[in-house]
């Protein structure tokens, strides 16, 4: 006999009388005189099969019927069965929200194990094999996703996620393209651009040291490779590229609304009120129910704002502690005996720290999972609704991790080499190390560097890890599990297994999932998604690595929620919730984010102001020559010998030479600013404001023209309810 069970709870065997024992009683109790079925069969564990009496869904149906269904043509349809997804939905809140006779619900039981898990289970149907065929394997890779499979078997909430995260990657490809583009644009000027040759010609070029100790005065042509690295990066193609992320972060977020409001529709969902739907729930459960009411306190969100303001302090004071490292670590490696490490030390220790960066993301993020700081929250917010709750907790959360993510990013492209001083007076951590400078031709490769190493850290152990860790614990608890029962069997011949054992068996196994499964997929998408748009202007490839690892992602998260972890509960949703503003937020920050990186991190803006005031072509009208010769020597200043500081030790060799060069602009008698540096910063701000207008600009343009609902999506609602007033009439 096959009989569906809904859920299946799960307990320890506790010795008669034993508290537990009475508690799990009386739980078991409550729910029999709600007229629930319950089976019990006892292995390690004890398991209870639950089933709920069709009258729930019947309620559950006549108080959410829609009117302006598509579905329905006569009174009878109520009586229909209810979807497995809504069964599952409906009977996981009742489980959720009943009392015993001590005031205690499942949550607290299960806190004081009682109860071990709850959970649906999985089952072996026609639409199981569907979705491992068409969706769970590695083999369609390339094919579309059975969004409406899903939605029949994971509920809409989990199918948004996958609609959601196949029309980014969609549209990524575009993306991809356009960062592949500029990179090859740049690889085109990788050795013909004037700046770099400049540098590469500069043989009698001599520059300050690096560092205080050990350190020699070194000639600009040394870094010739490094130069030409920038200007791959750091060329007019850029611009436009930046310029076009800006505008495509926007009208993919206009083309996803109207493919959720497309989806919502084809699944009746469009007017869905999810508070309607929670009273509902409320009231088949306990039909004396009240409404919890909105609240809203000013002193508790005060509070709220002062911890996540502590919280980002302390991760701001992470990226400090970062950029000492850094400054200590660069000051170690070019004193080393290590011929490698001396000769490289910049590089090096911008590699290593992009390293330690990730490791705190990782750190941080585990920190995160942990309920502890968090577990204030609710106590403050006293959220009304679940929903609310969640949508409180996402945003703290990505705030969190965006600040883990990018603070160590912001210092490299906005501060690094603006505020460690001139030499002669230097600017220094402790008094005694000085902070990192940046490199003549620009600071722009420190951010590619950093950017590279975190993105593809990020995309293969994080990647690697996510699967095997599920994949390892499910294969311990198969070991843990089953050969107790094999010695049970042996030793006394046991009636008829009973069927259902087996596939409880088989779903207890499976890793457990909890209410924040999905919300750490999404989170590790949106993060990804910030990377893509945020500063994409100094790390183009970054669309494309993002492409290549969504189209694993997808599978790896299938594969993932049909083999090895327990099945979800599946929930209703019609659009991706609050995400969607986060997502908004994060396309108003990729404008201001390029914007700044080609105004203050790039040398655009300086090349641009000599080439149109300082410059050979400026000056005499030379139309025949490159416009940007003479800038390498015209954007280093002047630097007399007997002006370093007491501490720096000066190379014997150089005693006599009185004269060296570094990057800034500064008058070579008192170190002051030039007149072209307030030149070029004027520059920079008239660039930075310009580029934000017309990309904001032009966001709101495509945002206008794109409409977020189709034409036939409002035409399909329109005709529900005129057809419904029809029939009233």
């Amino acid at each position: 006999q096959n009989e569906e069970w809904d859920f299946v709870l799960v307990s320890d065997i506790h010795e008669m009388g034993s508290e537990k024992e009475i508690k799990r009683k009386n739980f078991l109790e409550e729910l029999k005189r709600k007229g629930f079925t319950i089976k019990k069969i006892e292995d390690t564990k004890l398991f209870y099969g639950i089933r709920a009496p069709q009258h729930i869904f019947w309620k559950y149906q006549c108080l959410l019927a829609n009117p302006d269904s598509r579905h329905q043509n006569s009174r009878t349809s109520a009586q229909q069965d209810v979807p497995e997804t809504t069964r599952i939905w409906v009977v996981h809140f009742i489980l959720q929200n009943t009392v015993t006779s001590d005031l205690e619900k499942l949550h607290d039981l299960m806190k004081k194990k009682v109860f071990e898990a709850a959970f649906p289970l999985h089952k072996k149907e026609k639409i199981t094999k569907i979705l491992e065929k068409k969706w769970a394997r590695w083999g369609v890779l390339f094919k579309e996703q059975p969004i409406d499979k899903i939605r029949d078997y994971f509920g809409e909430k989990v199918a948004l996620y996958f609609a959601w995260l196949g029309w980014y990657t969609y549209l990524l490809i575009f993306a991809a393209v356009a960062g592949l583009a500029t990179v090859a644009a740049g690889a085109t000027v990788f050795s013909s651009s004037q700046v770099s040759k400049e540098i590469c010609d500069a043989n009698n070029t001599i520059m300050c040291p690096v560092c205080d100790q050990n350190c020699s005065f070194w000639i600009l042509s040394d870094t010739c490779t490094y130069a030409k690295v920038t200007h791959m990066i750091d060329n007019e193609a850029t611009v436009v590229f930046a310029m076009f992320m800006a505008i495509w972060a926007t009208v993919f977020l206009e083309l996803w609304k109207r493919e959720r409001a497309t989806v919502a529709t084809s699944w009746d969902l469009y007017g869905w009120d999810e508070d309607k739907e929670e009273l509902a729930l409320q009231l088949i459960h306990n039909p004396q129910h009240t409404p919890r009411r909105y609240q809203h306190s000013y002193f508790r969100s005060t509070i709220v704002l002062i911890l996540a303001v502590l919280m980002i302090m302390v991760l701001i004071g992470i990226a400090h502690a970062l950029v000492i490292y850094r400054a200590v670590a660069m000051a170690l490696f070019m004193q080393s005996e290590v011929n490698l490490l001396s000769k490289h030390a910049d590089t090096i220790a911008v590699m290593t720290g992009a390293v330690l960066h990730y490791l705190t993301i990782i750190i941080m993020t585990k920190v995160r999972r942990h309920q502890g700081p968090w577990a204030l929250l609710p106590f403050l917010e006293k959220p009304r609704t679940f929903s609310q709750g969640e949508n409180n907790f996402t945003v703290k959360i990505f705030i969190f991790q965006f600040f883990t993510n990018f603070s160590s990013l912001i210092y490299i492209a906005f501060f690094l080499g603006r505020i460690n001083g001139h030499p002669g007076h230097y600017v220094r951590i402790a008094g005694h190390w000085r902070l990192e400078e940046c490199h003549p031709s620009g600071c722009i490769t420190d951010l590619f560097i950093q950017m590279a190493v975190i993105m593809l850290l990020k995309q293969t152990i994080s990647n690697i890890m996510e699967y095997l860790i599920p994949w390892i614990s499910h294969q311990l608890r198969k070991k843990k599990k089953r050969p107790k029962k094999r010695s049970m069997m042996l030793g006394e011949e046991e009636e008829a297994e009973d069927p259902c054992k087996e596939q409880w068996l088989k779903n207890y196994e499976l890793n457990e999932v909890d209410v924040f499964s999905l919300f750490n997929e999404y989170l590790e998408i949106v993060i990804q998604y910030s990377f893509t748009t945020i500063f994409v202007a100094a790390f183009p490839l970054a669309p494309l690595l993002a492409l290549i690892n969504n189209v694993i992602e997808i599978h790896m998260d299938a594969i993932k929620m049909m083999r090895l972890r327990r099945r979800m509960v599946p929930k209703k949703a019609k659009d991706i919730g609050i995400w969607l503003q986060v997502l908004e937020a994060i396309g108003t920050l990729a404008v201001i984010g390029n914007g700044l990186v080609i105004a203050i991190t790039s040398d655009f803006i300086p090349v641009q102001v000599y080439k149109y005031m300082y410059s050979p072509c400026a000056k005499q009208n030379h139309t025949s020559m490159d416009c940007s010769t003479g800038y390498i020597n015209n954007s280093l200043s002047v630097f007399h010998i007997r002006d370093f500081e007491p501490h720096t030790k000066v190379q014997p060799e150089f005693n006599g030479v009185q004269i060296k060069e570094y990057r800034d602009y500064r008058n070579a008698d008192d170190y002051t600013y030039t007149i072209q540096f307030w030149h070029i910063f004027a520059a920079r701000l008239a660039f930075l404001i310009l580029f934000e207008h017309v990309a904001l600009f032009v966001k709101l343009i495509a945002a206008w023209y794109i409409p977020d609902v189709p034409q036939k999506v409002k035409n399909e609602i329109l005709g529900g309810k005129h057809n419904h007033l029809c029939k009233k009439l």
